[in-house]
């Protein structure tokens, strides 16, 4: 389970990082700069960076056992396509399942079917 949650967090951090040089430096050097050449070589990097980052969210909601058309899910896989969400899904998604995942796991459970956390106080 570590793994696979390590696996996500680097993704969701790295495409993240990546959608934001693309929309805020090499999207306006391209449309007031007349150079194309970052938003060209970011775009195509994040294209295949986003790529592998719906493979690890994927595997993160099975593993989570969260299901395929939940709403959870579905923000999970596309939080890599606006500027900044996969930072605060990344949260969302550690505080609401993961950790409690993680923690069942450490408990001795198997930390399949963990996709209901417990309510935690406001």
């Amino acid at each position: 389970m570590r793994a696979v949650v390590l696996r996500y967090r680097v993704m969701a951090y790295v495409t993240g990082v990546v959608l934001m040089v693309l929309c805020f430096v090499g999207i306006p050097l391209q449309v007031w700069g007349h150079n194309d050449v970052v938003a060209s070589n970011v775009g195509t990097a994040h294209g295949i960076l986003y790529i592998i980052y719906l493979i690890t969210a994927y595997q993160l909601a099975r593993r989570l056992g969260l299901p395929l058309a939940s709403p959870a899910t579905v923000i999970l896989l596309l939080a890599g396509t606006i500027p900044v969400l996969t930072f605060v899904v990344e949260r969302w998604v550690t505080r609401r399942y993961i950790n409690p995942a993680l923690a069942a796991e450490a408990a001795g459970g198997s930390g399949q079917g963990t996709a209901a956390p417990a309510r935690q106080p406001r």
